[in-house]
């Protein structure tokens, strides 16, 4: 029997888990659910025979490391800044592993050591990054392999809110990590444009967007991620001339966020030490002092009105109410963090989308072509999310190709060889994770 130890249990691990759990029997596998809080785990599996649920304290050595011997293959789904902790206790007692997350450069330093182990450290194993590569990978190569010669790659994906559940004015709720949506863009993006190397700082990132229209999910627009060009070599997309990747909402979302990006109410650089802060005297923090109310310095500071969209959304968040906050010390982000939990929460009954569109313009045959690959998937229910579908059912295949020696791969890798994505793209449309590809 194998061991598969899972280290987190959180909401994005849910169908990663029940995969694990519903193929356990068949395959012979017993699986290790270990998370720090232990109520946490028994939820997510239930009664389950072929599973033990275990409490954890991951920066406790002992408790650790007696989990990674006991297991055949480790899958961390902690937060990314832990990964290195378990990746070396892999690479030490032998152990493969897979995680959702970008490589770091702690991971990508025992890629040498992990080969020396015989062993995979295979990340990026999710939706954003993981099914992006997949599916963007599948296409280039056909690309290719038929002589086209690929000029432009756009790639998008965005965790939004069901059609049917979408009933707020920002078109948005929490599908994610609410501190990685406030903090989202910090940095400067860079990405080709006709063959010319581009950047936008933060400070102008959400006004610089595309329009984007997905199959039948409607009309979105798009922000640039932080370094497109660093996927040239990973895709093999060298004499590109346009690339860029990018993070969808709907329309009208980002001239909306970026007022609080100008105020500076995204910072989490440091903190406001605060007794008795409600909303509004939050958001007047960042305003000028003068005789005019809260309201009318905003539509003063950004040369719009009362009755603008954009006002309309602000105050529908609540921030001009007397409403208490978040006190102590602590940044402004996690503030508004705050501020954003109640009103963009899923309610019990939400179900949740995820969209995501490659874009690619080719020369073949001396013809430019256009081609759009595109992904729609939605929540079954507000615990089986869409999100968690395409977090955790990548990293479950790839577990289960891995404990089968059907990806044979060693040392630090991502889902950009065939041996992995093209298993993995093929099983996952058994969930109804399928792209459809348009000729543009």
């Amino acid at each position: 029997m194998k061991n598969i130890l899972v280290i987190g249990a959180g909401r994005s691990a849910i169908s990663l888990i029940k995969y694990l759990l519903d193929t356990a029997e068949q395959k012979s596998w017993h699986v290790i659910i270990a998370d720090y809080c232990l109520e946490t785990a028994k939820k997510a599996i239930g009664n389950h025979k072929n599973c033990t649920v275990r409490k954890l304290n991951i920066n406790i050595n002992e408790e650790r490391i007696e989990l990674i011997k006991l297991s055949d293959i480790v899958v961390s789904m902690l937060p990314a800044h832990m990964h290195y902790l378990v990746a070396k206790d892999c690479v030490s007692f032998k152990k493969n592993m897979v995680t959702a997350s970008y490589v770091s450069e702690d991971i990508l330093s025992l890629d040498q050591d992990a080969k020396k182990s015989n062993i995979i450290l295979l990340n990026e194993m999710g939706l954003d990054p993981g099914i992006d590569h997949m599916s963007a990978m599948k296409v280039i190569k056909e690309i290719q392999s038929n002589k086209g010669k690929i000029i432009t790659f756009k790639s998008f994906c965005g965790g939004l809110i069901h059609p049917d559940f979408d009933n707020n004015p920002w078109n948005y709720k929490f599908t994610w990590n609410p501190r990685n949506v406030v903090l989202a863009g910090q940095g400067t993006a860079q990405y080709l444009e006709s063959g010319l190397l581009k950047c936008i700082p933060y400070t102008k990132l959400f006004k610089k967007t595309e329009k984007i229209t997905i199959l039948d999910a409607g009309d979105f627009e798009a922000y640039a991620n932080r370094d497109s060009n660093s996927y040239i070599d990973a895709y093999g997309l060298e004499g590109v001339e346009n690339l860029m990747r990018g993070t969808l909402r709907k329309k009208g979302y980002c001239d909306a966020w970026n007022v609080f990006v100008q105020l500076g109410m995204t910072d989490d650089t440091y903190n406001l030490n605060y007794k008795n802060l409600t909303n509004r005297k939050f958001i007047n923090t960042f305003l000028p002092e003068n005789n005019l109310s809260v309201e009318e310095k905003l539509c003063h500071e950004f040369n719009f009105t009362s009755e603008s969209i954009i006002f309309k959304k602000l105050k529908w968040l609540g921030i001009f109410d007397d409403t208490p906050v978040l006190n102590g010390n602590v940044s402004p982000a996690k503030i508004l963090e705050d501020i954003l939990k109640d009103k963009w929460k899923l309610e019990k009954n939400d179900k949740d989308m995820v969209v995501m569109q490659h874009y690619f313009e080719y020369m073949q045959s001396d013809q430019l072509k256009k081609l759009t690959s595109s992904l729609v998937v939605y929540g079954d229910t507000p615990k089986y999310t869409a999100m968690a579908k395409t977090v955790g059912l990548p990293v479950a295949i790839a577990v289960e190709l891995i404990l089968e020696n059907k990806i044979k791969l060693k040392g630090v890798q991502i889902p950009t060889i065939e041996e992995v994505y093209i298993p993995i793209l093929n099983m996952l449309e058994n969930f109804g994770i399928s792209f459809v590809e348009e000729s543009v």
